[in-house]
């Protein structure tokens, strides 16, 4: 009996010796960071520049890997069904990751699978159409839906991403029933959009070069404030329709990390938000820096976690 007392009180003293170590060395290999949406998309190229800035702390580079699907919920599931919580797999936590789990069944619980290291930014929405759209502004796209009832589409990341909801509540205060298309793909998106299957799509902005270009028209800004790349573009509230989306990111991973291994990772990211490039790259894709450290991001998620099921709620959204 004393015996195997000994071995594990050794054992046990061993993982108490190793678990400290372990934080101490991190990083020890490259860390990978899985961005929740499309290559191409704002987040895929910004948390690439984040990533390039936080490696300069690390000393070990952070590869983003897209895997789009689910309206964001796909990348943090993989994280924790294949990851550790040793700080080696990271994914991209969007805000629809709270709402989601009132809509429909999730493989994860989204308070207690995920440790919330860092919030980052926040994203910019508009609304647009085909350049061959006779729609100029919000009332126009607003009386075209009324005079076809049931029969406007609009494309958007998926069901639950902040653009579904943003739509559904314009709907809802000006009496439309509007037909959602979500894409798991922003690029097949676009694409239908400029091809004319869809009628308009509710996005975050990563397609200023098809603006450039003539291949689409922003209608309005989605959020409180007019943005720097189109100044004489107004919102929808300015219009006279009282929408305003906001959604925020960050960074996070599996439950149960080493609280030396979260402040590290944390630390390299929050340095990692005041790099010049970063800045450039955010600023590029008209993202405002709406930086959480790690405690107040968690009481953060759980307060928004109540905020949206009502949310899902006044919409009857719920599968």
């Amino acid at each position: 009996m004393r015996i195997e007392m000994n071995g594990g009180a050794g054992f046990v003293a061993a993982m108490l010796c190793c678990a400290p170590a372990a934080a101490q060395n991190f990083p020890e290999k490259n860390i990978t960071l899985l961005n929740a949406y499309s290559a191409g998309t704002s987040s895929s190229v910004t948390l690439r520049a984040l990533g390039e800035a936080a490696a300069k702390t690390l000393g070990r580079k952070v590869q983003v890997e897209d895997k789009p699907g689910a309206g964001g919920a796909l990348a943090p599931t993989i994280m924790i069904n294949t990851g550790k919580p040793d700080g080696y797999l990271l994914s991209q936590l969007a805000q629809p990751l709270l709402r989601i789990p009132h809509i429909q069944k999730t493989e994860f619980d989204v308070l207690n699978d995920f440790t919330w290291i860092i919030r980052v930014v926040d994203y910019t929405y508009a609304l647009i159409v085909r350049n061959e759209s006779p729609m100029r502004n919000v009332t126009d796209f607003v009386n075209y839906a009324r005079a076809n009832q049931g029969k406007v589409t609009y494309g958007s990341s998926g069901i639950g991403v902040t653009m579904h909801m943003t739509m559904e509540d314009l709907a809802l205060r000006t009496g439309l029933k509007l037909v959602h298309v979500p894409h798991r793909v922003t690029a097949d998106m676009l694409n239908e959009l400029i091809g004319g299957h869809i009628d308009a799509v509710a996005s975050s902005i990563s397609y200023a070069p098809l603006v450039d270009a003539g291949k689409i028209r922003v209608l309005a800004i989605l959020g409180a404030n007019r943005i720097k790349r189109w100044p004489d573009i107004p919102t929808a509230k300015e219009q006279g329709y009282d929408v305003n989306a906001s959604s925020s990111y960050g960074i996070g991973g599996p439950k149960g990390m080493d609280p030396k291994v979260v402040r590290q990772l944390h630390d390299a990211f929050r340095k990692g938000l005041d790099d010049p490039e970063f800045i450039k790259t955010m600023e590029r894709y008209d993202q405002v820096k709406s930086y959480l450290n790690t405690e107040d991001y968690t009481r953060w998620a759980r307060e928004q976690y109540a905020v949206e099921k009502l949310v899902v709620e006044k919409f009857g959204l719920k599968q």
